[in-house]
């Protein structure tokens, strides 16, 4: 996947990504709400003990701070140092408790230690940070009194900063807890968009056609969400930009195997109501307009619908032809004002596959060639039934339609192996 395909993804699925961003940010809000607001305070010592006036000793007592500063930071969630404190504040907590909401940290290679101390009551946040910093000095004093009880101790703990009470809460910190709402939400967001389209098999741009054939793409049909309502929008709304892409198709499909004398064509696809029909109509109007005499066959002997499109009485048509009841001059009829005209299907025959692949069929085409400079077969989908593959091993070319958000990928697979099977070129358009 590139990235242009990323971008698209992006762009197809803004209102998912809004929308779940959006709903990780109110579940954020409404989590920090929730939330009892914390205060946190420090108290800060340093570590000195008694060394001699030489340069020797000075660096020796500064070491042996050093090392003891770990040892004091353990000491200071003990309940040795916190149960003078619960009882002298009078706090309804246990040692284990208490030490929970007190963090100890001692900065690399220094003889500080800082006693943090987090709490609801912003006061009693700071009166536990002193208190403790006092307890722990009182106990180093007692752990590092000489054997010599009138001797002083070596090691002293003296405050260097009082703790205070704090002006602003630690917890909860909202405009993390947005951050993080809105970055989870959208990564989570993003990551099931790319995860739907590559569990998503229909094909929705002519670059997922290209990656599942070589077969040219010729067009691309521009969608209309009134084109049921009016089909022939060639005819209807000739300066519209669905009419134009009609144009351009009927445009590129001059270009399409230009040493082959004959220029009929089977517009196909593989399912149902993927836009054959009147893609056939507006492609034959468009032909038309240009100066070419076009035929327009309804070669869908299960459920035609030129008739309706083209607003002719279908009561005869193809079949009749085929089975010598009527002359092609007879059921031929012009439509509009150009060079257009149109073969309806007639009665619905029983046995369509095998009137289609008939010696008489093949005469038939070979007088439209004859007589027409374009002639376009609309036929059944490929996939349901295999009148189309059989019209198409007789004309020489399909093209096929592949209707965007609709095709499934395995369909026009399918649809072009059924083509392919019978020997009959094919070309996309989508």
């Amino acid at each position: 996947m590139e990235l242009r395909d990323h971008m698209r993804i992006l762009r197809d699925s803004w209102i998912l990504i809004v929308a779940a961003t959006c709903q990780a940010v109110s579940a954020a809000s409404v989590f920090s709400i929730v939330q009892t607001p914390t205060s946190s305070t420090t108290s800060k010592a340093v570590v000195l003990t008694e060394s001699g006036g030489t340069t020797s000793d000075l660096v020796q007592g500064a070491k042996f701070a050093v090392a003891r500063v770990k040892t004091y930071a353990r000491l200071a969630t003990t309940p040795l140092v916190l149960l003078p404190v619960i009882e002298s504040l009078d706090l309804r907590s246990t040692a284990v408790e208490l030490a929970k909401r007190i963090a100890v940290s001692a900065p690399l290679d220094t003889s500080i230690r800082d006693i943090s101390v987090t709490d609801t009551d912003p006061v009693r946040a700071a009166e536990i940070a002193n208190a403790v910093a006092q307890s722990l000095a009182d106990e180093v004093k007692k752990v590092e009194q000489p054997d010599d009880p009138t001797a002083a101790s070596p090691v002293k703990l003296p405050r260097v900063q009082v703790a205070t009470v704090p002006t602003s809460t630690v917890s909860p910190n909202v405009p993390l807890h947005f951050a993080w709402g809105a970055l989870v939400g959208l990564a989570l967001s993003v990551g099931l968009a790319v995860l739907r389209e590559t569990l998503d098999t229909r094909i929705r741009t002519q670059r997922d056609v290209e990656q599942i054939t070589d077969v040219p793409v010729i067009g691309g049909i521009l969608f209309h969400p009134k084109a049921i309502e009016r089909p022939l929008i060639v005819h209807v709304d000739p300066r519209s930009s669905r009419a134009e892409s009609f144009r351009t198709l009927r445009t590129n499909l001059q270009y399409l195997d230009v040493e082959r004398a004959d220029r009929s064509f089977v517009i196909t696809s593989s399912i149902g109501s993927e836009g054959k029909s009147t893609t056939s109509a507006n492609l034959a109007i468009s032909l038309a307009d240009s100066g070419a005499r076009v035929l327009l066959v309804d070669a869908d002997l299960r459920r035609p619908r030129v008739a309706d499109y083209m607003n002719i009485e279908g009561g005869v048509g193809l079949t009749d032809v085929l089975i010598g009841r009527a002359a092609l001059s007879d059921v031929i009829q012009p439509w509009g004002r150009g060079q257009l005209f149109v073969l309806l299907a007639g009665h619905i025959p029983p046995n369509p596959s095998e009137m289609l692949g008939s010696s008489r069929m093949k005469q038939v085409i070979e007088d439209f060639n004859r007589t027409f400079d374009v002639v376009i077969f609309d036929s059944p989908p490929l996939l349901p039934v295999t009148d189309a593959a059989i019209l198409a091993k007789s004309v020489g070319v399909a093209i096929l339609i592949v209707a965007a958000g609709r095709t499934q990928k395995a369909q026009l697979k399918g649809a072009i192996a059924a083509l392919a099977s019978v020997g009959a070129p094919s070309t996309a358009s989508s």
